[in-house]
């Protein structure tokens, strides 16, 4: 029987055929990280497809230089379509995975996986589910990096997070809008300079809210 936390997650697996769904009791394999663990780097060759029961999952482009961008993240029953392709494919990964949050979940063999893609109709419509959606969402993002202002996104990026004081480091906000750290520090200052936030370390405390709002819908 499949384990009831797999099924809780994707209900999809509870419309498998009886064989499908003995070949996943029987090889899925359970998984657990904390955060901040790096699950898989790119260029590397992944062994298994792992269905996501608890926690998210960061998935970042990483270029030659070192300089990152979040892609997308991967909540509890969604799948990575990066991994399904890389496994698809017989592909290296093009992408760093990162434990964003404690993560636990259960591990196909990457034959299996191939097996259920090609044989199993629910189980194949349950990893394409998100393709869609994650191809909009990084097609939006690329966009977003070629064609808007940097001030703008970074506006929108703050107001985004709801709180009036953001426990982020330069870094962080670099990685997640796909820019270097000093064009982050150098913007964050200038906003700061205007009166609309207050920098210290480690926190970024928005004041001016409306004058940010202004910024992040401004033409690009």
């Amino acid at each position: 029987m499949i384990d009831p936390a797999l099924l809780a997650a994707f209900a999809p697996l509870g419309r498998l055929d009886e064989t499908a769904a003995r070949r996943i009791a029987e090889a899925a394999q359970p998984v657990a990280a904390p955060a901040g663990t790096v699950l898989a780097r790119p260029g590397d060759a992944l062994p298994h497809f792992v269905l996501l029961t608890a926690g998210i999952v960061k998935v970042r482009g990483i270029s030659e230089g070192g300089r990152e961008i979040v892609l997308y993240r991967v909540a509890a029953g969604e799948t990575c379509v990066l991994s399904a392709a890389a496994l698809l494919g017989e592909l290296s990964l093009g992408a760093e995975l990162v434990a964003e949050t404690d993560i636990a979940g259960f591990a196909l063999p990457q034959g299996l996986f191939q097996e259920l893609v090609a044989t199993s109709q629910p189980f194949r419509q349950l990893i394409f589910s998100t393709l869609a959606t994650r191809l909009q969402d990084i097609v939006a993002l690329l966009e977003d990096v070629a064609f808007r202002r940097i001030d703008a996104r970074l506006a929108d990026y703050l107001l985004a997070r709801k709180e009036a004081i953001l426990s982020l480091t330069h870094q962080d906000i670099a990685a997640e809008l796909g820019t270097a750290r000093e064009v982050v520090s150098r913007q964050l200052k200038e906003f700061e300079r205007r009166g609309w936030l207050k920098l210290t370390r480690g926190q970024i405390a928005l004041g001016d809210r409306d004058a940010l709002s202004q910024v992040a819908g401004g033409a690009p």
